[in-house]
């Protein structure tokens, strides 16, 4: 005869069996309704993470300096709002046909200071009204040497031929963009934009259209 299990060795599923029928029926019941409350708190838990996600406009490709944004450029990504960084950009009409002010790799979300913009521009110099100016300097061995975020004295040099003094036109004036070399290009043709005051942003491109320019880094 096969030995009965002991109470010490039976199983869950013994224990179902040899139950009466009315108390094997309570149990498989109670079972049934905890599959189901586990089901329902897995449901809930799952809708609840998928519902909490927000869309964000993020680089579909490594992203140069200097380009402007086309739609093969950007895609819309989910992502955990704790992880969103401040500033991000939502909607891809916000971005396309900007340009692009520093280097991006493909999956990062997109923000207000990763593109040419006023709040580039105020953030850059700490200042509200701040503007951007471009401005071309007359050496182009100083374009090679500055980079984005480089705080800088824009300068011109003034007076007559036998008094050449150099007059300041900005100071604490922040690069936020050089052009990238172009082998089509003049090097004198690269373009550095430049974020100051409104004053200084006035005077300094009223001369940049007249004078020649340079800046000294800080």
């Amino acid at each position: 005869m096969p030995r009965r299990p002991s109470r010490l060795d039976t199983t869950l599923l013994d224990r179902i069996i040899v139950r009466p029928g009315w108390t094997r029926t309570i149990l498989l019941r109670r079972l049934g309704a905890g599959a189901l409350a586990l089901a329902a708190v897995v449901l809930y838990v799952q809708d609840a993470a998928a519902a909490d996600r927000v869309s964000v406009v993020v680089a579909a490709r490594d992203l140069k300096p200097g380009i402007k944004l086309e739609a093969g450029d950007v895609r819309i990504a989910e992502y955990s709002p704790a992880i969103v960084p401040a500033g991000a950009v939502v909607d891809v009409g916000d971005v396309l046909t900007h340009t692009v002010a520093g280097p991006i790799r493909a999956g990062e979300p997109l923000t207000d200071l990763r593109l040419l913009s006023s709040r580039l521009a105020e953030s850059a110099v700490e200042g509200q009204d701040a503007r951007v100016v471009p401005i071309r300097l007359t050496d182009a061995g100083v374009t090679d040497l500055l980079r984005a975020g480089d705080t800088v004295d824009v300068l011109t040099v003034g007076g007559t031929d036998d008094d050449r003094r150099a007059r300041l036109l900005a100071s604490n004036a922040v690069v936020v963009l050089v052009s990238p070399e172009d082998a089509r290009r003049n090097q004198r043709d690269r373009v550095v934009l430049v974020a100051m005051s409104p004053e200084d942003a006035t005077t300094v491109a009223a001369s940049s259209l007249i004078d020649s320019l340079t800046v000294t880094l800080h």
